[in-house]
């Protein structure tokens, strides 16, 4: 039985390049909350990074994967074996195109709904009852632009709303 209540894990991809990419907005999310408790990221087996954080009472672990993001499965699977967490207790906090930005939403359970991401996790641990806080970057792109959009930057005059989303994800 592990010590932690939840494991939230925040989807993207790694370095500087990516950082503040719609694609990024899970690995926002959980940098915001271990900058708000105040807690360090520890390196775990070279593809992942934790934290430990209380959370309305509770231990719970942050988790940003140091894989790209088709491969978030890798590191999820060696995080809950190494801390002994169940698939229920996984949450994973993604991008969703098809919201608009602000918007979030907790879902268990179901497809990867076409997110690489979700596809990876499901595929590594051959089950797809965890936990997915989708978290909305608009569909502001053209048929055949994807791509481009979710790994590009959150324009300026949208940072308010991805703020308040962030902090919203984190309640």
């Amino acid at each position: 039985m592990s010590k932690y209540k939840k494991l939230f894990v925040g989807l993207g991809n790694p370095g500087q390049k990516y950082a503040h990419t719609h694609h990024n907005i899970g690995r926002m999310v959980v940098d915001k909350w271990a900058e708000t408790a105040k807690v360090e990221w520890k390196a775990e087996h070279g593809i992942y990074w934790v934290a430990e954080i209380r959370h309305r009472g509770e231990l719970v672990l942050l988790c940003k994967p140091d894989t790209y993001m088709n491969n978030s499965g890798e590191a999820v699977k060696k995080i809950m074996a190494k801390h002994q967490i169940g698939v229920s207790d996984v949450i994973a906090v993604v991008d969703e195109y098809n919201f608009d930005i602000g918007k979030i939403h907790l879902k268990f359970g179901g497809s990867d709904g076409g997110h690489n991401g979700i596809a990876s996790i499901i595929a590594h641990l051959n089950d797809d009852g965890f936990g997915r806080l989708r978290c909305g970057i608009g569909k502001n792109f053209k048929p055949g632009e994807m791509i481009d959009y979710v790994l590009s930057e959150f324009k300026s005059e949208d940072q308010e709303m991805v703020d308040k989303m962030i902090d919203k994800a984190m309640m």
